[in-house]
């Protein structure tokens, strides 16, 4: 039995498959799966869903200052 993902799960894993889109990885992830991926296709969608969810908390930050 699967558990139910988390809203930040699920904003994630939607990130991931944006950014295996943006990539031209997405078609290769249908057919075989993120197993498929060779570890330097995974390693470039992790560190770009790194660099995407700093930029995003910065954001915030900054919102979170602009109202103050």
């Amino acid at each position: 039995m699967k558990k139910e993902l988390t809203p930040e799960q699920k904003a994630d894993l939607r990130m991931k498959y944006e950014i295996a889109e943006e990539l031209g990885l997405l078609d290769k992830i249908t057919e075989n799966g993120w197993k498929g991926l060779t570890s330097r296709e995974s390693g470039r969608i992790g560190g770009i869903m790194g660099k995407r969810k700093r930029t995003q908390m910065q954001e915030g930050k900054n919102e979170k200052k602009a109202d103050e």
